[in-house]
């Protein structure tokens, strides 16, 4: 029964993260931990599935990814990914719980940012050492909550003046690098359990397939709004469960 649960968490956290380019962390580390699993414990699942499912969404966008901005997100992502899964290993539940409610607020803003604040987007230039800067402290703080920076990336992305498609596209293949980055800390730690991450595994890649394809047919304006309800929604999960 657990092993059918775990599959099932894979398959849907899978199909969001095809479908919004968020790595699927949002999605799987909330119901991972909801099926009894520590957040340490998920968050090194979630890692150690991202490369795999991103891999699946990335092949099937791959038209849409703006290849020169993955590659200045590469250079600072996988730094800030490395830095947040050691500071991870650090700190106590009630911070990582913090933590991920903030990152799930940080999402949500960096969405709607061109019309919350307009004029600052507008001054916000897409340069390659602002894509550098930004990737890295986004992958930082992700990294101390199990994420690759997924999350926070479609978001900055569309800061950085990249369409919706582009940006998820674009997520999806950098968040391959920061997860490896990432994941191999946490390996190192012992923090990854087998059979559950084996099950979310098969079903992520599955559901990520089905989610790339269904995201190049919806709406720009579904895809904002879906993000934005589904990684609050899902942050108010963690909160419930830890505290």
């Amino acid at each position: 029964m657990e092993s059918i649960i775990y599959l099932f968490i894979g398959l849907f956290s899978g199909f969001m993260s095809g479908m919004f380019g968020i790595g699927g962390g949002p999605v799987r580390i909330p119901l991972l931990n909801l099926a009894g699993l520590p957040l340490l414990n998920a968050f090194a699942i979630n890692l150690l599935v991202i490369p795999l499912s991103s891999s699946i969404g990335a092949i099937s966008q791959r038209r849409n990814i703006n290849k020169k901005v993955a590659a200045y997100m590469i250079i600072g992502g996988t730094l800030g990914s490395v830095m947040g899964a050691l500071f991870a290993g650090l700190i106590s539940v009630l911070a990582l719980v913090v933590i991920f409610v903030v990152v799930s607020v940080m999402t949500v803003l960096g969405i709607y940012l061109d019309r919350i604040a307009p004029a600052l987007a507008r001054k916000i230039e897409p340069g390659s050492w602002n894509i550098i800067a930004g990737s890295l402290l986004l992958s930082l703080v992700a990294g101390m909550r199990g994420g690759s920076g997924g999350t926070l990336f479609p978001p900055f992305l569309r800061v950085m003046k990249l369409s919706i498609h582009n940006a998820i596209a674009t997520s999806l293949f950098v968040t391959i690098f920061t997860a490896i980055a990432a994941a191999a800390i946490y390996w190192h730690r012992g923090d990854i359990v087998w059979l559950p991450a084996i099950f979310v595994l098969i079903g992520s890649v599955i559901g990520a397939r089905i989610g790339s394809k269904a995201s190049l047919k919806t709406k720009s304006t579904w895809l904002e709004g879906g993000l934005a309800i589904l990684v609050m929604v899902l942050a108010f999960v963690i909160i419930y469960k830890e505290l």
